[in-house]
């Protein structure tokens, strides 16, 4: 059981991986960092890289999630995957987010949610994907999305982790704790959005 607890570290070290910026780099796009909102997200390397860099960044950052929590359901065995499944999800979006590399400023997770959220509840994410695509579509605005998509994850998964039966109590704590982190990274989209200088969603040519 001991060895088990290298789980979590493996996810963060995954997570930590800032493909946003070796992408933008890698296709010859400015320091994300320095660029647009100055996250290292898909939708800001989009912004300021171009569409291409901003799918291989989503690709790649729900990628490291998938990754993470792939690994922590197929190194244990028994009754204790699922919580060292949410554990590795909740260490790989806190390793996005918390980035070693960048001195611990990262990006908001949404993607790498996703990504990590895939093997728990796949369903659930496909919720949430539609529900940030229906806000997107309505009003351009990607974090607003996220946000929504975020807050609406825990529902989601309550509902359907295992269809006419609730989640064990770690699963329900995992995904609450990793909606929050989101919705606390977004907490300068809210004061724009509130202000009204929040950027739309677009492509630059």
């Amino acid at each position: 059981m001991n060895a088990y607890w290298s789980i979590p570290l493996i996810a963060y070290f995954l997570g930590s991986i800032p493909f946003g910026v070796l992408i933008a780099k890698a296709l010859g796009g400015p320091d994300v960092r320095s660029s647009g909102s100055g996250n290292i997200g898909a939708a800001n390397v989009a912004r300021t890289s171009g569409p291409l860099a901003g799918i291989l960044t989503l690709l790649c950052d729900a990628g490291k999630g998938y990754l993470a929590v792939w690994i922590a359901a197929h190194w244990v065995h028994g009754g204790f995957s699922a919580r060292w499944m949410i554990a590795a999800a909740v260490a790989a979006i806190i390793g996005h987010v918390f980035p070693v590399w960048l001195r611990f400023k990262g990006g908001k997770g949404v993607a790498t949610t996703f990504g990590a959220f895939i093997p728990i509840s796949w369903f659930a994410v496909v919720g949430a994907a539609l529900i940030w695509i229906l806000v997107v579509a309505f009003w351009r605005y990607s974090s607003l999305g996220s946000m929504v998509a975020a807050a609406a994850l825990p529902f989601l998964v309550y509902l359907y982790y295992a269809p006419r039966h609730a989640p064990p109590e770690y699963v329900n704590f995992g995904t609450i704790l990793v909606a929050l982190i989101v919705l606390l990274k977004h907490s300068g989209n809210i004061r724009r959005l509130a202000a009204g200088t929040e950027n739309r969603l677009k492509f630059r040519r």
